[in-house]
């Protein structure tokens, strides 16, 4: 009985440390915070929740994130300037028009020939200007992700930095995952009070 109690303990525990962690990042980021792609760069993420401006996109050097040709999410650079040569922050999007032109770019174009012609008539957005609304490394699940990304980097043999950012994009802080672990978690902690006081 007493290592039941332990093992439910140690849950409520546990649930009430995730539920601190969703509540304390959602009090940290009540809205996203508004920052250039060259303070970003420079001085760092100032919270998890970010809207990234004065960013372009670049396609030509988008990832696949599953490996397969059933792809739903792409991890694509994020860029001072069109040019620019340097990536040091990258965002994983869903977007259904990001997804759907490098699917077809990809994986339906059979020759150079049409891809070089599909890559001329939507060149414009291969290379747009995008604003970013997102989250970086907010937890440790956020962080063993990333270390996932990161090794998709260096096995594509794309260099990085320390520095790099990564960018969940449409990603937002919890709102009532929090508040329904703490309450699971006050919730056991008090059944396995009572219940050692009506045995002991």
């Amino acid at each position: 009985m007493k290592r039941f109690r332990a093992t439910i303990i140690a849950i409520c525990l546990i649930l009430a440390w995730l539920g601190f962690a969703d509540l304390n990042l959602l009090l940290r980021n009540p809205n996203p915070t508004d920052i250039s792609i060259t303070d970003l760069e420079s001085t760092g993420a100032p919270r998890e929740w970010l809207t990234v401006h004065d960013g372009y996109q670049d396609l030509t050097q988008a990832i696949n994130m599953s490996g397969t040709m059933e792809v739903g999410s792409y991890l694509v650079p994020l860029k001072q300037s069109q040019d620019d040569q340097h990536i040091n922050i990258w965002f994983e999007t869903r977007d259904p028009q990001i997804v759907d032109i490098l699917n077809t770019y990809y994986f339906l174009l059979e020759t150079k020939a049409q891809q070089q012609h599909f890559f001329q008539e939507n060149q414009q957005f291969f290379s747009a200007q995008r604003e970013i609304t997102g989250m970086t490394v907010a937890n440790l699940v956020a962080d063993s992700n990333r270390k996932k990304l990161s090794q998709l980097l260096q096995h594509m043999d794309i260099p990085q930095s320390e520095n790099t950012i990564f960018i969940s994009e449409g990603k937002k802080p919890a709102i009532w995952r929090g508040i329904f672990f703490m309450t699971i978690a006050i919730i056991g902690l008090i059944k396995v009070y009572l219940s050692s006081k009506t045995t002991s």
